[in-house]
Parts: C-alpha cells; structure tokens; sequence
C-alpha cells in the first residue's frame, strides 16, 4: 500500500448529489475533520471542473460501488447553511413520482447556488467626528446649508448606510451625501445586512364574521399539531384569505415559518397589501420577476430562518425552510401550479408532500375546488371547513345566460344587445364594469382575402394571433414575432389581409367605439409587465380610474373591485373545446371565479354570459348557481369511465427535428406498450400541437386503475428504449395538458 494509499484509507465515504439531471449521488471521500453531513453544501471535482453539490443520506452498500482509491476527496464545504431534511426527502419523492434525475429536482432546490457563500460586506458611510453639529454652530466653522443639516441630523441616529439609503433617509440628492464625504464629515464603513422585516404573528387581526372565525379557528388549532390536509372551502368573496391569515399567525407566534403558494404572481398585489396591513410587514416573495440579488437575499433569508414568510409562484416550494410550520395553496384548483417543462410536476400535490415530510398541516384553499380535492374529502383524507356566505352582507351575483344563437351580436361584432344595454346602464349609474374573453391579443387568426392563406408560425402548427397595440404577430407557444406583411407570400395580393374573431384588445376597441366617453382599459399578462404594475393597475380600478376593465383570465381571480356591479363575458365556450377530460370543470371553474368578481361590496352584482353552448352542463350549474350538482357530476362521469382520480393517466410526449426517425423510435415503444387487466397504451398519435419550436411532437396515453404501480409500469415499459440522436422523451405522470 503507497503512502496516499495508506491517507486515503482514514477518510469518510459521502455520497453527493449534484443538480445535474443525473440518475443519482456520486461517492466522494472526506476527511473527517470537516465533520461533513447530510444537508452540507460542498465543492467537488467533476471532471476537469469544481462544481456544488449537497452531501446526501448515504446509499445502501453496493458491491459494485468504487473502492476508494479510485475515489476523488470533496474539497470543503460551502458556507454555513444546509439543505434539511425535509428538503431532501422533498427532491427524492419528486424524482420517484415524476420519475425525474434526482439531480434535475435539486436543481430546483439550489437555485441560487450563489446564496450559499455569505453575503459581501457594502461600503457606505458614517459620521466623521470632524462633522459639524448639525444643531450648534461652531465658532469659525463651515455654514451648513439645509440640505447637509438634514443628512447630519438624520445620520445621528442612523447605523453605517449605504449613500442610496442616506439620501433617502434625509430627503436629499445622492450628490449631497457624496459632496459630504469629500468635504471629510462622512467616512467610509462598512454597512451590516439588514435582516429582512417580521411580520408580528401577535399583531391584532380584523372582525371575523361567525363563520370566519369557526374556520379560523380550526385552522388555527392544526398548527403545531402534525400533518393534515384542510380544504378550506368558500364562495366567492367570503374572506377565505383573512381565515388563513390565522393560521400564519398562529404559525408566527409557534416561531415558525409559513408559506403561501398563488397561481399567477400577478394576483399577489391586492394580497401583499392585506399582508402587510394584516402583520405590519411584507412576506418575502419568490418568482421569476425578481431580480438576481434578491433571489440571493430570499434564499438566504429562508435557509437562515430569517424570512418568517414566504409567498411565491410554484417554484416556492422548494425552497430550503429552515421551520416551515403550515403550506398554504390559494386558488388551488388553478391549472398554473402545473409545470410542464423540465422536471413536470403539480405544485399542489407537491405542497401537500412537503407538508406530510415536514409533519405540518397543509391548507387548500378554493371557491371552485378541484374534483381531485373534493373526492379527496368525500374519501375522508382531507377535513374541510366552509364560508357558505360573503363577508359583511354581501350577496353572491345574479348569473344569465345569453343563447348567441338566439341573440347575436351585429356582424363583426362580439358584444351582444343585451350586454351593451348593460354596460350602458351601468356606466350611467356610475358603476364599473368588466368584459371578459380569455384570449389576448387583437385576432386569434389573420388571413389573406384575396386566396385564404392563414398566418402561421414558422415554428409551430399555430395561428399566428395578432397584437394591434404592439403592432406585432405572435406565436403564444413559442414566443416568435413578426410585423403584419403588407403582401401575401401565398398569392402576392397587396394589404389584403383580414383579422379573423375577437381578441380582448378588439373587444376593447368596440366597446370604445360604443362608449366613446367610458374609461376603458385592457388587463392581460401582455400589458401587466409584473407585480409593481399589476398593483398600480388594481390601485387604479379601486381609485374609480376606469369605468370599464377588459381582460383574460388574469382580472378574473383574486382581485376585489369594490366598485365592480356588472360581469359580461364576450365568449364563455372557448375552454369547452378540445377533448380535454377537465375541459367543463376548468370553463366552470374560470366562469365562476370570473362572476365571482361582481357585487363583492354593497351593490348587488350582475352576470351575462353570453355562451352558444347554453345547455352545457357547466353552463346550466353556472347560472343555477349549483356547484355541487355540477361537481357531482363531474365525478359520476370520471367514476365510470375510470378517469382521474378514479383512474391513473401517465402520457409519454416524445420530439424530434426528423419526423421519420420520430416515428421509427414510436413504433418500437408501441410494440413494447405493457398490456394487463385495466391497462391500455394509447397511441402514438400526432400531439394537437403537432410541431412546437421546430420539433415534430407525439403522444402515447396509458390508462391503469387507480392502485396500479403506473411509474413501475412506465419505468418497464421504457427498459432498453434508448431514443435515437435528436428524438427527447418526457414522461408526464397525471397530465393535465393534452396539446
């Protein structure tokens, strides 16, 4: 045995996993004097580079694992924080269940792998003992004009700051506070991270009505009291948020963590602000429109126990909590907590997992809850408790429906006589009122007159959608734009081209030209740039701005519009097409959360849904105002053709630039698809979207029951399938797309 031979033999064996879409840890020696363990964040040699992993829980012994002289040693660890437990367990029952690289849902869980290092001292400033006394005027001293006495008087009480900070704090130019340091009265030092502010579990909360505060109370009580699952179920301005205010604030006086997950982060402006006046201070937010230092921060914060609570997108979730005490999902019967890209996974299901691992209770929060969910209760392994009323008297709004076949619209027009009758009452009557068509943009297709060829994206099997107020086209699946063409490439006819259907912005466009004197403006995620102008936006309508708010899908969940009396919806049908098996649950649940929106303050509210398709089962629950005659629906129709949850769905999407050998590689996995009682592998067909950013796309479906082993049958399935250069495969347990 050499002499390193002989070193070697005293180190620790680790195992590290890394966040690389690698099938598992990589060993590694340690010496032991590093006291290295699960959770550690530590360098390690990766080929010819250094990269960051996390020491995992160590695997059951191989015997074909390398011995250790062939192993490389970790170089150290990284920072103090660590990945914990719960985390960890997170990563590896997401892999199993969505049959993903464990590295792949690390990755997810090390976002900002820059975090982990502590943060760099800033250089700022502090007051000279050469300062003058801002009160006191010394003999033959400098006069000290108003701007510098006000820095001089503020600094007094003020720690070392940053000359942004000072010049905020002093209401002053940053030029002053500079002028100031050359003078010599500010000196450099170094300036202390400031610990993020605390929301005050303690801080007393708003009057609860009878039924808030049954609920509140319940919720409250499951904290500190092991996992379980709680839908809390209430109509449509019932004041569902302040209920699960408390059981934050329970979590918060317990000194632990909270965390509340919401579908789209532009509902989150009307909700930081409750939050704030509810606690006296913000959360701390995750999402993609946050900047890279203060994604660092927030990682930080939440890793160190330092942000007390969290509010994001689903990405939240897998954030490293120190002491997360309850999971909250709003809105979660929302199709936007599901990821399809990457590692493709439901945030709320995911939540509910976290919340078994951390051995914390999990609260699901709906008007219109998924039929997942509502089984889920029925079968009693969720509770649930119900806000039957709106808050403070208010009423639930009058739904009617408009047969479009009965009563249409003038040509190229979309909104019907009785719904302009509306709008023109409730514009006299100084009320405010919303159309409502989830499609953006000016036309979903633009053709050539003079032959019929249809714009295209050169990318997808899509209609290009025009968007007159950029004055662009655009692919809403692949991001490609272009500017209209004055000629046809097809026939070369010159400015012969024609908007075809309404857009939310064509919409817009006639309700100006019927109310010329209205104030009228457009909400979708084209013209909400982020979260700062989604609350300018909503402080606007609140104000008495705009008379009349036309929007997507995104005015139609969570905002409370006081002075809102009338919902129109142009077209309610466009959710009901497409043989999606939530089709009429998710068109009945954006509907519903639509008309929820009207009437929330003392004025009775008032719905036309203008629909071809009036005796759909969504749409006769809609205007009955029946919920659960339609949910029992939905269910007897899942329950007898062994549909989710009563059944299991896993898809297969497989693409590739050659549509030939896409195919070729297809027919091999048809002819290994596992075949068995109550199991079927449907396919390969073309996907609707039978082309997305140049790749030729197909579908397989297998169906099993509800306890079959679907990720082992799937995983058996693929055994020795190795897809051919170009062709990706991605699995997709319980889809909820089919394009």
């Amino acid at each position: 045995m050499t002499q390193q031979d002989a070193a070697r033999e005293g180190l620790d064996r680790i195992s590290v996993l890394l966040p690389l879409p690698l099938s598992g840890a990589y060993d590694y020696l340690a010496d032991p004097a590093q006291g290295l363990r699960p959770g550690d964040f530590v360098r390690v040699p990766l080929g010819a580079r250094v990269a960051i992993g996390v020491v995992w829980d160590p695997a059951p012994p191989d015997p074909e694992a390398k011995a250790p002289a062939r192993l490389r040693e970790a170089l150290g660890r990284v920072g103090d924080l660590v990945l914990p437990e719960a985390s960890r367990r997170l990563v590896d029952w997401v892999a199993q269940y969505t049959m993903s690289a464990p590295g792949a849902v690390l990755r997810m869980a090390m976002s900002m792998p820059e975090a982990l290092e502590p943060p760099v001292a800033v250089e700022g400033w502090t007051l000279s003992p050469a300062a003058p006394n801002p009160v006191v005027a010394e003999p033959g001293a400098r006069r000290v004009t108003a701007p510098r006495r006000r820095v001089l008087e503020a600094m007094a009480s003020m720690p070392p700051a940053t000359t942004a900070a000072i010049a905020r704090g002093a209401g002053v130019g940053a030029g002053v506070v500079r002028a100031m340091a050359e003078a010599g009265w500010l000196v450099p030092a170094h300036v202390a991270p400031q610990a993020p502010p605390r929301p005050d579990g303690a801080r007393p909360g708003p009057a609860l009505s009878a039924d808030q505060d049954a609920a509140a109370r319940e919720l409250a009580a499951g904290i500190g009291a092991g996992f379980r699952v709680t839908l809390l179920d209430g109509v449509t301005g019932a004041g569902k948020t302040e209920v699960y205010f408390e059981a934050i604030a329970a979590a918060l006086r317990a000194g632990r963590q909270a965390l509340v997950l919401l579908p789209e982060i532009a509902m989150s402006a009307q909700w930081l602000a409750r939050f704030e006046a509810r606690f006296g201070a913000p959360p701390a937010s995750w999402h993609s429109e946050l900047g890279q230092g203060a994604r660092q921060r927030t990682w930080r914060d939440v890793a160190s126990g330092e942000a007390r609570v969290v509010v994001g997108a689903r990405s939240a979730l897998f954030l490293p909590y120190r002491d997360l005490g309850v999971v909250v999902v709003d809105e979660e019967h929302e199709q936007a907590f599901k990821q399809e890209d990457g590692v493709v996974y439901h945030a709320r299901d995911m939540a509910v997992v976290r919340a078994r691992l951390g051995r914390v209770p999990a609260v699901l929060v709906s008007a219109t809850p998924s039929i997942e969910t509502v089984v889920n209760v029925r079968r009693g392994r969720y509770g649930a408790v119900h806000l039957p009323s709106r808050h403070a008297g208010a009423t639930l709004p009058r739904i009617e429906l408009v047969d479009l076949r009965r009563e249409p619209p003038p040509p190229r027009q979309w909104i019907g006589p009785r719904l302009r009758a509306a709008l023109k009452r409730t514009l006299e009557a100084g009320e405010q009122s919303m159309l409502f068509l989830n499609r953006r943009g000016y036309a979903p297709l633009t053709l050539c007159r003079a032959c019929g060829n249809r714009l295209q994206c050169p990318h997808c099997t899509a209609w290009l959608v025009e968007h007159r107020l950029s004055g662009r086209l655009q692919c809403h699946h692949c991001g490609h734009g272009e500017r209209l063409p004055r000629t046809c490439a097809s026939c070369g006819a010159e400015d012969r081209f024609a908007a075809c259907g309404p857009g939310v912005e064509r919409v817009a466009e006639e309700a100006r030209a019927l109310f010329p004197a209205a104030r009228i403006e457009v909400m979708t995620s084209d013209t909400i740039g982020g979260p700062a102008a989604a609350s300018a936006f909503v402080e606007r309508m609140i104000a008495g701005g705009i008379d009349m708010l036309v929007g997507t899908q995104i005015v139609a969940k969570g905002h409370h519009f006081p002075g809102l009396t009338l919902v129109g919806v142009v077209d309610g049908d466009i959710g009901l097409s497409g043989g999606d098996l939530r089709a009429g649950e998710r068109t009945y649940q954006l509907l519903h959360q639509v008309a929820g929106r009207a009437g929330r303050a003392g004025r009775p509210g008032h719905v036309l849904l203008q629909t071809h398709a009036p005796d759909h089962p969504a749409m006769r629950a809609l205007a009955a105002g029946d919920r659960d005659g339609f949910i029992d629906g939905e269910i007897e129709a899942r329950e007898r053709l062994s549909l989710p949850p009563f059944g299991r769905l896993a898809a297969l999407v497989l693409s590739g630039p050659d549509p030939a050998v896409l195919d070729r590689f297809c027919r091999e996995l048809a002819r290994r698809a596992p075949r068995g009682p109550g199991i079927d592998a449907l396919g390969p067909a073309p996907a609707p979207l039978a082309i997305l950013r140049g790749r030729h796309r197909r579908r397989f479906l297998m169906r099993a029951p509800r306890d079959a082993p679907l990720q082992d049958l799937v995983a058996e399935w693929l055994v020795g399938a190795k897809p051919p250069g170009g062709v990706r495969l991605q699995v997709d347990i319980d889809p909820y797309s089919f394009l």
